[in-house]
C-alpha cells in the first residue's frame, strides 16, 4: 500500500527485516543493512542480471556484516549466484565488503574510477590527513583542537571499516549503458556528497537507483576538506540536483541508499535545494551582524548539540556553505584575527 508524507509517496511502508528481501520492482530486491551509527542502515540493492543478482553496494567490510551476508546468501539469495559488483561511492558503508566479495565470490567491481581510487587512497596511507598543513587549516577556520584532531585521525577509522580492494576493476563513466539482464541503465555520477558518485537510470522503466544523492527525509552530507581546501562541493551538488531534475522522469521510482523509496523526486531535488538555499541565508544573516568563522557558524545552522563526532561533519558542512558563498559573491574575507579566518556578508 502507498504511503504518502508531505508531498512524496512511499510504496513501501516498512524496510525489509534483517536477513530478509523485499522486491521493489520486478527483478530489483532490496535489501537493509544494519550500521553502527546515528544514520543506522545503508539500502543494498539486487538486479536480475540474466543467470545471476548484480548487486549494488555492500554495507561496511566489518564481521557483523558479514554475517549478513552469510545468512542472506545461505537464505533467501541461495537460488542464483552475484554476478558483479556495482560500487557507488567510497563511503564505507556503501564499498566496505567489495574487497571481501570479489575474493569469496571472485566478483568483478564496477564503479568509478574516483570512487576507486579513493578508497585506495585512504587505504595505503590513512595517517596522511594528520599533516601539520591539514591541522592548520582546521584550526584557522576557528575548530577546536579535540574536534581537529578527530576529523585528522578518520582515515585510520575508515580503514577498519573497509577490505581490501581488488586490484582491478571495471569503469563506469557518466554516460555509459549498463545493460543488466533485460534493462538498460544509464550511468550517471553526481558530486557533493561524494565525488563521481554513480547512479543508476533505466528510462524505460522509471527505476532511478539513487545511491546518497537523493534522500526522502534528510539531505545528504556535502563537506569541503582539508585535501581541497577552497573546493565547492555544495555547488557541485546543486548542479547536480538541477541535473536530475532535467534529465530524469518526475514519475521516477527512487531507490535511495538510505531510508524508504519514494515517488516524488522533482518535489525533493526542489526541497534539497530550498533547504540548502536558507541555510545560505541564515549564514549571510550572521555575518552581516559581525564576522564570523565557519566553527562560529556551526550553532547558527545545526542548533542541537553535538558531540566531537557530530560536530566535526557539521564544520565540514557549515565551511562548504561559505565556499559556496564566497564563490557566488554573497560572503567575503574579513581581516584575520587571532589566527582565526572569518567571513562577513558582501
Amino acid at each position: 500500500m502507498n504511503r504518502t508524507t508531505d508531498d512524496l509517496v512511499y510504496p513501501f511502508a516498512e524496510a525489509p527485516e534483517l536477513g530478509k528481501v523485499i522486491e521493489v520492482a520486478p527483478g530489483i530486491l532490496w535489501v537493509r543493512i544494519p550500521l553502527p551509527f546515528r544514520l543506522n542502515h545503508v539500502n543494498v540493492y539486487l538486479i536480475d542480471d540474466g543467470d545471476g543478482w548484480a548487486l549494488l553496494d555492500t554495507g561496511l567490510g566489518d564481521y557483523a556484516t558479514r554475517a549478513i551476508w552469510e545468512t542472506l546468501l545461505a537464505g533467501p539469495l541461495s537460488g542464483r549466484r552475484l554476478t558483479r559488483l556495482i560500487v557507488t561511492h567510497f563511503h564505507p558503508d556503501h564499498i566496505g565488503l567489495a574487497g571481501w566479495f570479489s575474493q569469496r565470490l571472485d566478483l568483478p567491481l564496477l564503479t568509478s574510477q574516483t570512487s576507486y581510487l579513493g578508497c585506495i587512497n585512504i587505504s595505503l596511507s590513512p595517517g596522511a590527513l594528520d599533516a601539520k598543513a591539514y591541522r592548520d587549516f582546521y584550526l584557522q577556520h576557528g575548530l577546536d583542537a579535540e574536534t581537529t584532531g578527530l576529523v585528522l585521525t578518520r582515515g585510520h577509522q575508515y580503514l577498519k571499516l573497509v577490505t581490501g580492494l581488488p586490484l582491478t576493476f571495471k569503469r563506469l563513466v557518466a554516460g555509459d549503458t549498463l545493460k543488466l539482464g533485460g534493462r538498460n541503465f544509464s550511468v550517471l555520477t553526481g558530486d557533493g556528497h561524494a565525488p563521481e558518485q554513480v547512479m543508476l537510470y533505466c528510462a524505460e522503466e522509471k527505476l532511478f537507483l539513487a545511491a546518497d544523492q537523493v534522500l526522502a527525509k534528510i539531505s545528504p552530507n556535502v563537506s569541503v576538506w582539508a585535501v581541497e581546501p577552497d573546493g565547492d562541493p555544495l555547488g557541485l551538488y546543486l548542479r547536480s540536483l538541477t541535473a536530475i531534475k532535467n534529465t530524469l522522469a518526475a514519475d521516477a521510482l527512487v531507490l535511495p541508499g538510505h531510508q524508504l523509496p519514494f515517488y516524488g523526486l522533482h518535489t525533493r531535488a526542489d526541497e534539497l535545494i530550498e533547504h540548502h538555499r536558507r541555510r545560505c541565508a541564515a549564514i549571510a544573516a550572521a555575518c552581516r551582524s559581525a564576522p564570523k568563522s565557519a566553527a562560529e557558524l556551526v550553532p547558527v545552522v545545526f542548533h542541537s548539540p553535538l558531540d566531537p563526532h557530530q560536530m566535526s561533519f557539521a564544520f565540514s558542512e557549515v565551511l562548504a556553505h561559505v565556499n559556496f558563498m564566497l564563490a557566488q559573491g554573497e560572503l567575503a574575507w574579513a581581516e584575520p584575527g587571532n589566527g582565526v579566518q572569518r567571513m562577513i556578508a558582501a
